[in-house]
């Protein structure tokens, strides 16, 4: 697996302990708190395999971008969380820098 690849899987299973880590209510329930800790785990796995190749400060970066960006979109569906214009206008500006730290 290339380290971009790689990176991209880490970010979005960063996404996936970071929503696990509400539905886990303080690590007060099993199996919720289980996925979260093993999606932490893998996520800061791929993200050291990726920084073999990769700068450190671009794929840091990416991937908490990642992380930021999916989680924030996902808690609008998933929890109900409120859309308006900063956190849209936030967002994008996000992912413009994702995209040019990929190009850069």
């Amino acid at each position: 697996m290339n380290a971009w690849l790689m990176l991209v899987v880490a970010g979005l299973l960063e996404v996936g302990w970071a929503l696990g880590l509400k539905q886990s209510e303080g690590f007060t329930r099993l199996w919720p708190s289980v996925l979260t800790v093993l999606g932490a785990l893998g996520s800061f796995w791929l993200l050291s395999l990726a920084m073999k190749d990769l700068p450190v400060g671009t794929a840091y970066a990416v991937w908490v971008g990642i992380g930021a960006v999916g989680t924030a979109i996902l808690a609008v569906f998933l929890f109900g969380e409120p859309v308006n214009t900063m956190r849209v206008a936030g967002i994008a500006l996000i992912i413009g820098g994702i995209v040019a730290l990929k190009l850069a």
